[in-house]
């Protein structure tokens, strides 16, 4: 037999989600993801989701981009191979600007897209939920929550009463 990952319910729209999600999260549940086939604004603040790190990530990468850009421009023409050119001094911000900008852009996307990421743990290519049947409506028409069986708050005959409670309905286990 195999181990449960937890347990599935259905809800029938966004609403009823986002209800859902308030009562589970005052209820303690700590372990427990929603899956649905669109964003549900408030949906994150409705389950306790912290802010994401990701804008804090593109911000140190961009300052990295432009300190960087600065330093190897300053490197390459006041200290290793200055040449005045036309009476210009061996280091202005001024002239390497596109530089420092491109060189801002270019690591601030690559935070971005790294970040991201490694703060959503991917690639992943098998989740157990991806076992249960109803999952496949959760691209389409379906509004999901799944509380993981290693929530201390998890006992399956209470859970199963407070999601049929909440209006979940299809309520099934999900194994591993």
């Amino acid at each position: 037999m195999s181990k449960v990952y937890g347990i599935l319910a259905e809800f029938k729209t966004p609403h009823d989600i986002y209800a859902a999600a308030v009562k589970l999260r005052a209820a303690g549940y700590t372990r427990w993801d929603t899956f649905t086939p669109f964003p549900v604004h408030g949906l994150d603040k409705a389950m306790g989701l912290p802010r994401s790190k990701v804008p804090f990530i593109v911000l140190a990468c961009g300052l990295a981009g432009f300190f960087g850009a600065a330093g190897m421009v300053w490197f390459m023409d006041a200290y290793n191979y200055p040449l005045v050119v036309g009476g210009k001094p061996y280091w202005s911000p001024v002239y390497p600007f596109p530089v420092m900008y491109e060189c801002v852009i270019l690591l601030a996307t690559f935070g971005a897209f790294f970040g991201q990421f490694l703060l959503n743990l991917l690639p992943r290519y098998h989740h157990p939920v991806f076992n249960a049947e109803a999952f496949a409506g959760a691209s389409d028409d379906a509004f999901l929550v799944v509380i993981e069986a290693r929530d201390p708050r998890y006992n399956e005959a209470g859970t199963r009463e407070q999601l049929e409670a909440l209006g979940g309905f299809n309520i099934t286990l999900v194994n591993e």
